[in-house]
C-alpha cells in the first residue's frame, strides 16, 4: 500500500531550479534499486540504457514513452518524437541507496532510496532546470514516470502515460510559481 497522500505525490521546489518528488514503493530496497539500475526493468517505467555503476562513466538513456502504457494509449503531444535519447555521466553511486548523474549538459538527477518498514522511499531530486517551461515538462514527466514505476512494481495496470503527462503538466502549471 502506498501511503503517501495525494498532496505529497506532487513534486515540490527545493529551490528555483530544484524539483523534489517522492514515492513509496514495495520493498525490499534491493528490488527498488533493480528498477533503477536494470535497463530492462527501467525501460518499463522510464528509459532504457546500460549504466555502469562507477563514478565518471558515461551512458545514454533512451525514452520510448509510447510503450509505457498498457493498452492502446493516447497520441503523444505535439513536439515529442517516438524516441528520445540523452547523454549522462555517473556522478555518485552508493548501491542500493543513491545514484546521481548528469542530465545532459546543464542539469543533474539524484535518486535516493531509503527503507521504511517493508517499503522504500524513492526520492528524485532534479536540479538545474532554469526555464519554467522545461520545469513544467520535467515535473509532469517525473510524476508520470513515478506513477508508472509504482504500477509496474506492484503489478497494477500502468496508466496512459501521455494522458497523465498532459494532465499533470497543466496541474504543475497551476502549482509551481511563475
Amino acid at each position: 500500500m502506498n501511503d503517501i497522500s495525494m498532496q505529497d505525490r506532487y513534486g515540490t521546489l527545493a529551490g528555483p531550479t530544484v524539483l523534489v518528488i517522492k514515492r513509496l514503493l514495495p520493498g525490499p530496497i534491493e528490488r527498488a534499486w533493480s528498477y533503477l539500475m536494470d535497463s530492462d526493468l527501467r525501460s518499463r517505467w522510464l528509459a532504457s540504457g546500460e549504466i555502469t555503476p562507477e563514478v565518471g562513466t558515461s551512458f545514454e538513456l533512451t525514452w520510448r514513452n509510447d510503450s509505457l502504457t498498457d493498452g492502446p494509449g493516447s497520441p503523444r503531444p505535439e513536439g515529442f518524437g517516438a524516441e528520445h535519447s540523452l547523454a549522462c555521466r555517473v556522478l555518485a553511486i552508493d548501491p542500493p541507496r543513491r545514484l546521481a548523474f548528469t542530465w545532459g549538459t546543464s542539469a543533474e538527477v539524484v535518486f535516493d532510496l531509503k527503507e521504511q518498514g517493508n517499503q522504500v522511499l524513492f526520492t528524485i531530486t532534479h536540479s538545474g532546470v532554469a526555464e519554467r517551461a522545461m520545469l513544467l515538462m520535467v515535473s509532469a514527466g517525473w510524476h508520470a514516470h513515478l506513477d508508472t514505476l509504482l504500477a509496474a512494481s506492484t503489478g497494477s495496470p500502468r496508466p496512459d502515460f501521455w494522458t497523465e503527462w498532459t494532465r499533470l503538466k497543466a496541474e504543475y502549471d497551476r502549482r509551481l510559481p511563475t
